[in-house]
């Protein structure tokens, strides 16, 4: 998505959330989720072999978060099997997912 496209996709939001939130209010909300959505960018192409670490750590009882943060190649990463792309796929049940 290049910066163009990023720019009119959060503006959408905006628009969406005209009814919700008040104009002064917009920062909290689409600034949290700009950042959280560039996060998840970083990490898609490593998420897969990030996954089947974290499931050879837990399986072993070994701390995983070196092992993760060496496959994700970044200083972070997500272990959760949640991403952007399946929460926006499934918007009624993004509760469920979060806490199941």
């Amino acid at each position: 998505m290049n910066q163009r496209s990023l720019s009119a996709f959060i503006w959408s939001v905006v628009d969406l959330l005209r009814g919700d939130y008040k104009q002064y209010d917009y920062g909290k909300v689409i600034l949290p989720f700009t950042v959280l959505r560039r996060m998840d960018c970083v990490l898609e192409p490593t998420k897969p072999a990030v996954l089947v670490e974290y499931t050879k750590k837990q399986t072993h009882g070994v701390n995983p978060d070196p092992y993760l943060v060496c496959e994700s190649g970044q200083k972070f990463y997500n272990a959760s099997p949640l991403d952007m792309k399946k929460l926006m796929n499934d918007p009624d049940h993004i509760r469920e997912n979060l806490y199941s």
